[in-house]
């Protein structure tokens, strides 16, 4: 079975990336650890976590969201709601809010949701972003809870993945044949590469 460890990146769009590094890096303190790009095109990362991140793309034509309240249902094709970026603790979910209210950036009250308390904003571009810090003896991981009254069929059937769903894998790729396509590789690992020689 797949072990996933993490989300390692987020990717959004942003048609103004200065103010979207002054959001992230400077109001949110996430570091700016890879940038990739040439004239016309660019793609950020920063860092949430010790392997999570957010990426944006920017592209000159794109014009940001219009703002949606979290969670409020919409009309028409949507694949997207908002972001929620788990903080370690009560006072830093407080510290995030008053940052919020010094830079006079929209930001909720604080909201309990019986595993965790969530503060909700948007960033530059009108993401909707949420951070959540856990709430104390209460791990949905530990204790999985289902409180729909009335849960789908699939859900009724627990919480484990079900046997017997997908077909199989009869012949996995042999090694000799695994191939990894150049995408921009080269870049990033001769950038890091002369960044440790500097020291």
């Amino acid at each position: 079975m797949v072990k996933y460890t993490g989300i390692n990146h987020l990717a959004m769009v942003t048609g103004d990336m200065d103010g979207t590094i002054r959001f992230w890096r400077d109001l949110l303190g996430m570091r700016l650890v890879a940038g990739l790009g040439h004239p016309g095109y660019r793609h950020y990362f920063f860092e949430i976590s010790g392997h999570d991140m957010i990426a944006f793309f920017e592209w000159p034509d794109v014009e940001p969201l219009d703002e949606k309240d979290h969670g409020f249902p919409v009309k028409g094709k949507a694949a997207f709601d908002h972001i929620s970026f788990e903080v370690e603790s009560e006072d830093d979910l407080w510290e995030l809010k008053d940052k919020f209210d010094a830079a006079d950036i929209w930001c909720s009250e604080v909201v309990d949701h019986g595993f965790i308390h969530s503060i909700y904003a948007f960033d530059p571009n009108n993401i909707a972003i949420e951070f959540s810090a856990p709430v104390k003896d209460v791990d949905i991981r530990l204790t999985p809870v289902m409180a729909d009254t009335e849960p789908s069929a699939e859900a009724l059937k627990g919480i484990d993945p079900q046997p017997g769903i997908w077909p199989e894998v009869k012949e996995p790729t042999p090694e000799s044949e695994r191939a990894v396509y150049e995408g921009e590789g080269d870049t990033i690992r001769k950038a890091v590469q002369a960044r440790k020689q500097k020291g």
